[in-house]
């Protein structure tokens, strides 16, 4: 069986006061920790780049493991924000900056706030069909880059981070065949334009408070579960508002939903590894149910089930 055995992050240390930043477009302390969920928003430093994050993460998720980088058979960056015009693919130049074996299958892919869901599918698929042993998901999506300052938009909910995740075999969770969706009449609610990005927050809002819950319901009924079959439930990290919301449409089950993103903002399709990282540790979570929406629009959901003997 191969799933996750670890997970790493890497956060710049350069970041904002969201409750200052906030203040100067007239919001109140409370709409900031309430509403937007973020009192801290990291932001790549001068010089940084998509792969120095990522190998950031890697880094971090070397020496918290006995993994070694000449055990890597596959490295997979999620990221929309890749390094320069996104020729070479940013996995190739991870690799090199991480010093990862040459003999190794690097590729990203484009994905936002899903991205996590899917690569953990696309990565588990490709190592089951090759024998691998031992991959690396990367995620990493520097907002930063393409979020205009005086958008209050955009630039009060975002956060850069990066995340690594060990994919091998005896896994501490293993990964449940997910589900898939995507409608891309939706756009042009969430895009970058000449460099900059915008986003409808009232369309986005609507739509992830619309289809998520609903695509939850229906995995959980295709895989005959009830909603308290589930310890621990993982939202990508929207905004403290839309978590919220998703929350309040499983009410019996409401306090099991993790809203989690004070100091990191949303990270894209960083929120959810972020999040496993401080919880797949605790043998209380024994499943643990994802789901990532965001731009596309795309959204996706997956269970992961701890592996008894871990």
């Amino acid at each position: 069986m191969t799933g996750i055995k670890a997970i790493a992050s890497f956060i710049p240390d350069n970041t904002l006061d969201n409750l200052e930043q906030g203040r100067s477009f007239g919001e109140s302390e409370e709409f900031i920790r309430e509403k937007i969920g973020a009192t801290r928003l990291a932001r790549m430093t001068d010089g940084m780049e998509t792969s120095d994050m990522a190998v950031g993460a890697i880094n971090a998720l070397f020496s918290q493991t006995g993994l070694k980088l000449e055990q890597v058979e596959a490295l997979v960056v999620v990221t929309q924000n890749p390094d320069g015009h996104g020729l070479p693919h940013t996995s190739a130049i991870v690799q090199s900056k991480a010093g990862l074996p040459t003999n190794i299958a690097a590729f990203d892919v484009s994905l936002g706030c899903s991205g996590y869901v899917y690569g953990l599918a696309i990565i588990k698929g490709l190592m089951a069909t090759t024998g691998m042993k031992n991959g690396i998901l990367v995620t990493a999506d520097p907002y930063s880059k393409v979020i205009d300052p005086k958008d209050r938009v955009t630039t009060l909910l975002f956060g850069d981070a990066a995340t690594a995740t060990w994919i091998g075999q005896d896994p501490l969770y293993d990964v449940v065949t997910p589900v898939f969706s995507t409608d891309g009449s939706g756009a042009e609610h969430l895009k970058v334009e000449e460099g900059v990005l915008s986003m409808n927050g009232r369309q986005v809002f609507n739509f992830a408070a619309t289809k998520v819950p609903q695509q939850i319901k229906e995995y959980l009924q295709q895989h005959q579960l009830q909603p308290q079959d589930i310890d621990l439930y993982c939202m990508h990290q929207g905004s403290a508002s839309i978590v919220s919301t998703i929350a309040r449409r499983f009410n019996e089950v409401a306090d099991r939903f993790v809203n989690d993103m004070d100091q990191t903002g949303n990270a894209v399709s960083s929120t959810l590894p972020l999040l496993l990282e401080k919880r797949i540790h605790d043998p209380a979570n024994g499943t643990i149910l994802l789901s990532g929406f965001g731009v596309g629009l795309s959204w996706a959901t997956t269970l992961l089930k701890r592996n008894e003997t871990c």
